[in-house]
This record gives C-alpha cells, sequence and structure tokens, in this order.
C-alpha cells in the first residue's frame, strides 16, 4: 500500500470491505441475483388504495396497511414530500389525504387537519397537476372538462409525423395510450359523502374554475398546444366521430399486446394502473384473465410486514446484479467465484432477444439488450445493457462461447441504439422532440427520453473495457457529445443519478477507461469541482434540491452513495492518493455499519428530474415551467432511494481504492 497510508487504516479498509462482501454474498437470493428495495414516494400506496376503490374491490386488511405506511411517511407539518427531506408537495398531499380518507381516517383525525391546512394553504385541489386531477375526475372529485384534451385518435396518427405516440419516451408512451381510453369514456366511481374532500377546495366546490389555464407568454410551443387544446375541445363535442371507435380499438390492442409476463406494462406504476383501469372500464371484468394476472402481478412489487404495506413503482433486479458483481470483482472476489458464476448465468438468460417498440426508430438493428426488472420485453434499458454486459466480461463463466456471443448481440443492439448527436438515451433512439413537453396534458415527469451524459458514459466504459480499437468511430462520436456537455465550471448534468456528483462519476470512469489521459482539461476540471464540493466530514452529498436549484449543484449531506461515485472519478482522475481521497474513504471506514451496510435515508437516484425533457434546462425559458423549475419539492418530479446504492457503490470505491494504491507501492 501507499506509504500515506497507515497500518491502521489499512486493516480498517480490509476490514470493512470484507464485511460488505459479506453482506452481499448473504443478499444474493438463490438464483443468484441481487435485488433491493426502490423506495419512492407514498403516492404509491395511496395510488394502489385509490385503483383498488376504484375498481370495486374494497380489502380492509390492504387498505389498513397501506395507510399505515402513509401515515408513517407524513412530516409533523401534515405534509408529504417527493423524496427524504424535501418540503411538503401539494399533489402528493392530496393523493395521500384522499386515500387515508376512503381507508376509514376521519376529516377531524388530527393528522388530516394538519393535512388539510397545508393543503389550502397551496391553493387547494385546484392548483393540483394533472395525473392527479386525472385520478380525483375518475371518483367524481374533479371534473373530466377540466382535464387537457389527448383525443383518441392519438394512436392512429402516423409515425413519420412530427407528433404521434412514438415521440414520447416509452414510459410516457405506455402510460398515454390507457389514458386515451380513460379520457374519452370518462369513467366515475362515485364516493359516498363521508368520503369525499371537497374540504380541500380551496374557495369550496361550488366556486371551482375547471377551465385548463392559458399560459403567460404569448408566444411558444405552450401557446399553440393551448389553441390546440381548445380547438380539441369544440371538436370532442361533436356527436359524431367517425375514426373514434377505430382509435379506441387500436389502443385496446396495443395495451393488450405490451403487457409484460409479470402482469405488469413497462415494469412500471403508471402505465399498470392506467392499463388495468382502461381495460376494465372497456368491459373487462375483474375475472379477466388480463386483469387477474395484472392485480396478481402486484405481489412481487410489494413489501409487507405484519403492520404495513407499501408498493415500489419499479423494481431493480437486472440494474442490481450487474452493479453488485462488479463491485464484487473491483473488491478483490475472483472472477471464477461459483457465487459471481451463477449470477453471471442468470443474467444470460435474463437477456432480450425479442422486438420491442424502440424498434420504430432503429428497424434494422437487432434486440441484444437487458431491461431493468425480472420482466419487460418491450423496453430494454441501454444504462442496464452496458453494465450488465461490462460485468459478464469481467466474469469467468463456464460456458466462454454463450457469454461470448452475449456481449457481442449486446453491443451491436447498443451500437445500433446510438442518437445522432452521439449519445444514448436509456430506451430508445432520437427521442428529441422537446416541444412534446409543453403540451398541457405534461406537467409532471419527463415525457421524452433524449441522450443522456450518464447513460452514454456508462457504454463508453464498456466499449473501453472490451477494447477501444474496434469501436474507436462509436467511442468518438460519443466522446465528442460528452465532451460538448461539460458545464463551464466542469461539472456533468446527472439525469438519472442526484446529480452533478452522478454526472461526474459516470463520465470520469469512463474517460479513463477509453484511455483519457488524467491531465485532460476535461478530467481536471471536473477533480478540481469534486474537491471543491467536498463536505468537512470528508463525504460529499448532493440534494435532489439541485434539480431546480444551482446554489445547490454539489450540496448535501454526505452520503455512502455519493462519496462512492466521488471517490471512483478521483481515482480515475489518477488521484487514489489525494488527500481529499483518504479523508473519503476514511468518513466510509468510519459511518459503516457492524453489517458491512451503511444508512442512507437520503434519495440519490433520479426517475424525474421534472423538467419534461429530462436533459438540464434552459436556464433562459420563462415560460408556465419557471415555477415548478425552481420549487425545491420537485412538483414534477420523481425521486428514487435505491437500498442496494449504500452497499455496492461503497464497495467498490473501496475496492477501486485498494488496487490503485496497491499498485503505486
Amino acid at each position: 500500500m501507499n506509504p500515506q497510508i497507515s497500518q491502521q487504516m489499512q486493516t480498517s479498509l480490509n476490514t470493512v470491505i470484507e464485511r460488505t462482501q459479506g453482506y452481499l454474498f448473504r443478499e444474493q437470493f438463490i438464483d443468484g441475483f441481487w435485488w433491493g428495495e426502490l423506495e419512492s414516494n407514498p403516492t404509491m400506496e395511496a395510488e394502489f388504495i385509490l385503483l383498488h376503490y376504484f375498481l370495486g374491490i374494497q380489502d380492509e386488511k390492504k387498505f389498513s396497511k397501506l395507510s399505515n405506511h402513509i401515515i408513517s411517511q407524513q412530516r409533523k407539518d401534515g405534509t408529504w414530500g417527493q423524496y427524504y427531506g424535501a418540503p411538503g408537495d401539494l399533489s402528493t398531499s392530496v393523493e395521500c389525504y384522499l386515500a387515508l380518507k376512503i381507508a376509514g381516517y376521519s376529516e377531524n383525525d388530527e393528522s388530516m387537519l394538519k393535512a388539510k391546512k397545508f393543503i389550502c394553504s397551496k391553493g387547494g385541489i385546484e392548483k393540483t397537476r394533472v395525473f392527479t386531477k386525472i385520478w380525483l375526475s375518475l371518483l367524481d372529485q374533479w371534473k373530466w372538462d377540466g382535464i387537457p384534451i389527448m383525443p383518441a385518435e392519438l394512436i392512429l396518427l402516423p409515425n413519420w409525423l412530427p407528433i404521434n405516440i412514438y415521440e414520447f419516451s416509452s414510459w410516457a408512451r405506455s402510460t398515454i395510450v390507457p389514458l386515451l381510453i380513460l379520457m374519452d369514456k370518462k369513467p366515475i366511481r362515485q364516493l359516498p359523502e363521508n368520503l369525499r374532500v371537497d374540504e380541500l377546495f380551496s374557495n369550496g366546490i361550488d366556486n371551482v374554475d375547471y377551465s385548463v389555464g392559458s399560459p403567460s407568454n404569448q408566444i411558444g410551443w405552450e401557446t399553440f398546444f393551448y389553441a390546440a387544446d381548445q380547438v380539441l375541445r369544440l371538436l370532442d363535442k361533436l356527436p359524431i366521430k367517425p375514426t373514434r371507435d377505430l382509435a379506441l380499438k387500436k389502443s385496446e390492442q396495443w395495451i393488450l399486446e405490451h403487457q409484460e409476463a409479470d402482469g405488469s406494462w413497462g415494469g412500471i406504476q403508471p402505465p399498470w394502473v392506467y392499463s388495468i383501469m382502461a381495460l376494465y372500464t372497456s368491459g373487462y371484468g375483474l375475472d379477466h384473465p388480463v386483469i387477474k394476472k395484472a392485480l396478481g402481478g402486484f405481489k412481487a412489487f410489494e413489501i409487507e410486514d405484519k403492520d404495513s404495506l407499501r408498493v415500489q413503482a419499479c423494481v431493480s433486479p437486472i440494474w442490481d446484479t450487474g452493479l453488485a458483481i462488479i463491485s464484487l470483482l473491483d473488491s478483490g472476489i475472483k472472477a471464477n467465484d461459483a457465487r459471481l458464476q451463477k449470477a453471471g448465468e442468470w443474467l444470460i438468460d435474463k437477456q432480450i432477444k425479442s422486438e420491442g417498440d424502440w424498434q420504430v426508430k432503429a428497424n434494422n438493428v437487432r434486440s441484444g439488450g437487458w431491461a431493468f426488472e425480472f420482466e419487460n420485453q418491450h423496453y430494454p434499458d441501454i444504462d442496464d445493457a452496458a453494465v450488465v454486459a461490462t460485468a459478464l466480461h469481467k466474469i469467468d463463466l463456464k460456458d466462454k462461447e454463450d457469454k461470448k456471443r452475449s456481449i457481442a448481440r449486446c453491443v451491436q443492439w447498443i451500437e445500433g441504439m446510438q442518437s445522432k448527436n452521439g449519445g444514448w438515451a436509456s430506451f430508445d433512439k432520437d427521442n428529441m422532440r422537446s416541444f412534446i413537453a409543453r403540451i398541457p396534458f405534461s406537467d409532471f415527469g419527463e415525457t421524452i427520453d433524449p441522450p443522456s451524459v450518464d447513460v452514454t458514459a456508462h457504454v463508453l466504459e464498456l466499449l473501453g473495457t472490451l477494447g477501444v480499437d474496434q469501436y474507436s468511430a462509436v467511442i468518438e462520436k460519443a466522446l465528442n457529445y460528452v465532451l460538448l456537455e461539460q458545464e463551464n465550471d466542469g461539472s456533468w448534468f446527472g439525469r438519472w443519478g442526484v446529480n452533478y456528483i452522478y454526472g461526474i462519476g459516470s463520465v470520469l470512469p469512463a474517460l479513463r477507461a477509453i484511455g483519457i489521459d488524467p491531465e485532460h482539461e476535461a478530467v481536471k476540471k471536473a477533480s478540481s469541482w469534486l474537491e471543491d464540493h467536498q463536505n468537512s466530514d470528508g463525504g460529499w452529498g448532493e440534494t435532489p434540491a439541485s434539480y431546480v436549484d444551482p446554489s445547490l449543484h454539489g450540496k448535501g449531506p454526505s452520503t455512502a452513495s455519493q462519496t462512492a461515485w466521488s471517490l471512483i472519478s478521483l481515482i480515475a482522475a489518477d488521484k487514489g492518493n489525494s488527500e481529499h481521497v483518504l479523508r473519503g474513504i476514511n468518513y466510509l471506514i468510519t459511518t459503516q455499519n457492524e453489517d458491512g451496510s451503511w444508512n442512507e435515508p437520503e434519495f440519490t437516484g433520479t426517475g424525474f428530474p421534472g423538467y419534461g425533457i429530462g436533459m438540464r434546462p434552459d436556464t433562459s425559458e420563462t415560460d408556465d415551467g419557471g415555477q415548478k423549475r425552481s420549487d425545491i419539492a420537485l412538483p414534477a418530479g420523481f425521486m428514487i432511494n435505491y437500498h442496494m446504492y449504500r452497499i455496492y457503490w461503497p464497495l467498490c470505491a473501496l475496492g477501486r481504492f485498494r488496487e490503485y494504491n496497491s499498485k503505486n507501492d
């Protein structure tokens, strides 16, 4: 080891690594994979209650357990939020309040009174997001006329038009299609008087303005789509709609064709619940095999104990398994370890070789990626594919030819999915029509799936690991994209992790893997940024609020995962024995739990930054999105706490640190 490292630190380092290795192997499932909880926010449980109520399913035991979890997530001020430490969010709080009332809570309970006070202070139900208003409309607490128009004929538009369902991101697309049915049929499940939430209207239910508000600026896509919405409302009132039945039938068929083997749609909550309700509204009973399969599939997403039940928005076994393998290898576990071989064989069996929506824009490309979830044949994930192929390359599998074929098939798929600007998105190719995010309907989440630096970096790391020369043209194009995306201060925006720490944490190891010299200006600027943002305790942290507040870039309480990303970056920048790295390693050593884990209640994963476009926003924009882009409650965002991040990322950093210093004795 490097002479700067004391004998005590060397001993502690070895002990900490062994503990975390032991933790991971104890957590490995018998089939070989790893799978940690994906924690989000209590709208998951609230909407689960609302779904069951809409379907006429009364399950008092389940409602009680779900409501117990919702109550446990309520803050002292009566609010519910999007992430740990976030301010209260209006829409989240409204959904939780309604769900609790349906589950049996009285509006006079102290927890409900506090929530009501907050909700009304923020403008009440009238100011909630569109998706919350859809839930309220389904239960007759909002008028369907107060929802932006989305005509069912959208499904009939050809792929070559600038607006069609395949210009939306995969997750938006699979959510919009069932909503086309719901927004046409406008179903309602009446609430009895004692369950209504009329008290949440700020000016009383008789004084509500249900009109869709016009944008403040007079020129731009918002104004265009607002005008289109007004025209579509008039057309929707026509007694004869010659193409409506065809559109509804095609939407129904699209939904049926996209159901996964586990009963889900896209392996994520929003399209799943809306697809169930769309089919139910179309005449599919609860005893229909499709509905039964869909409802039964939720079981794998539920985490239940004696008193509570929580529902994951998604599950991440492929992602967790790939990263767990890499961290174990980085920390010294042999490539021919039987436990890693079993994990590798499980991953190879999960490779996707069937067709998917991505082929609309990449129709000459053969499939070969991996999904994020156990079952998601329609939407393989480029990020997961890059990580899995990297992990497989490093394992010494018994069937070497099978491994070689699997990696080769994956790489040719990834090459075919490269977008025109040189980067890679998560699920689609060239999904970059940002004007789509300006439709009145899109006030929550990301509507498109453009390339991101972090996904592109993971692909570059894979290609560098496999051999730079054979992929030189692809690498050059991607490298140019990454370098152009670097901020003036040296950081990179993090699309799928919080935030600039994640961006740098993805890019610097990738640059090293493809042979970029640590003295390169981009590397030096990024590593200096990290050094400048180290906390006094030696760790690094960044709050999700950094997505909307530039003053919070790289700032927040230290976390194990974000400290690990920073250390991995600095080690890649050839600063593995610097004072900054030593302090960061010491932070991980001193904060580890006896079982080999770390505590991390903070949310360091990102589902939606909340801009609608998925890219860092243009700060010069002054449209109606201005308010949502400055609210640190992230009303249009979706943050994630991956419970395995606090395990495999620190192990990866500690292992790379030990290896770096052993080579620099």
